[in-house]
This record gives C-alpha cells, sequence and structure tokens, in this order.
C-alpha cells in the first residue's frame, strides 16, 4: 500500500505562483511513475505533469513552460511548481502513483483556485 498527501493549494491572483506537494509513503517500489492530474468541475481529468523513477518528466500542453514538476528522493515527495498561473488552472490536483510492477495509488488532492 502507499499513501499519498497532497498539499500546498489554495487561492492565487492570476500571474501568481503556488507550489504543491505529493508526499508518499508506505511500500514504495523502486520503479514508478507519479503523475500530477487535475480536474475541474465539468471537465475532463487532465494529465498536468509526470516523473519517473529514472527522472524522466512530462507536462501537458496546457502547462509546458509554466509548471516545473520535481522530487526529493530522501524525503519522498514531489513538488508542481506552478507560475503564471491562469483562472483556467482552476481545479482540484491530484497525485498519482503507479508502480513499474503494478499498483495504481491516488491521493486526495488539493485545490487551486486563480482569481483576481
Amino acid at each position: 500500500q502507499v499513501q499519498l498527501v497532497e498539499s500546498g493549494g489554495g487561492l492565487v491572483q492570476p500571474g501568481g505562483s503556488l507550489r504543491l506537494s505529493c508526499a508518499a509513503s508506505g511500500s514504495l517500489a523502486s520503479m514508478y511513475f507519479i503523475h500530477w492530474y487535475r480536474q475541474a468541475p465539468g471537465k475532463q481529468r487532465e494529465l498536468v505533469a509526470g516523473i519517473s523513477s529514472s527522472g524522466t518528466t512530462t507536462y501537458g500542453s496546457s502547462v509546458k513552460g509554466r509548471f516545473t514538476i520535481s522530487r526529493d528522493n530522501a524525503q519522498n515527495v514531489v513538488y508542481l511548481k506552478m507560475n503564471s498561473l491562469k483562472p483556467e488552472d482552476t481545479a482540484v490536483y491530484v497525485c498519482n502513483f503507479r508502480a513499474v510492477a503494478g499498483g495504481s495509488y491516488w491521493g486526495q488532492g488539493t485545490q487551486v483556485t486563480v482569481s483576481s
């Protein structure tokens, strides 16, 4: 079992920044992917960014160049730094841990609201 706890969401003005954290604990596989997804009311879940155990990163087209995913291996935390935030970035952001050998786990999510 893997437990994921997201934090760092909140209300920010357009053009502002936030840093989300996803803290993982439990039986963490050595080969994995951790992704951030977001879902806004009435919209489909959207991939935001991901990072593999080898350090390879991927980004959704709507956030490329504005968001950066990184990790602290010692603390088992994955961060999502979000810059130049737009109202359309408003959503619940959820992290997902997927082991290459199998198993997928989700956190509870953190709300990000971009509004003036």
